[in-house]
């Protein structure tokens, strides 16, 4: 068993030991935690980065303007 610690107790979890999992993310509580709170807190957010005008730049420190931009964007693959 991988090493598994609680996200709120930090304490490592034993084996055998009943945890939850949260999505598809590396974050797991104990039963006693999850118990008080099963709600996961105090994870950092992922930023999302993206060119605009020949730089990366995270999206949230955008323009109202550059994202709405954003949203409309579509993705598409060149065939060779």
């Amino acid at each position: 068993m991988k090493q598994i610690k609680c996200h709120d107790c930090k304490r490592e979890l034993k084996e055998g030991e009943e945890y939850m999992k949260y999505d598809d993310i590396d974050f797991y509580k104990c039963k006693a935690c999850h118990q008080k709170d099963p709600t996961l807190r105090n994870y950092q957010e992922t930023e999302y980065y993206s060119r605009i005008v020949g730089y990366y730049r995270p999206i949230k420190a955008w323009n109202k303007g550059k994202s709405e931009e954003y949203k409309d964007r579509k993705e598409f693959k060149i065939k060779k």
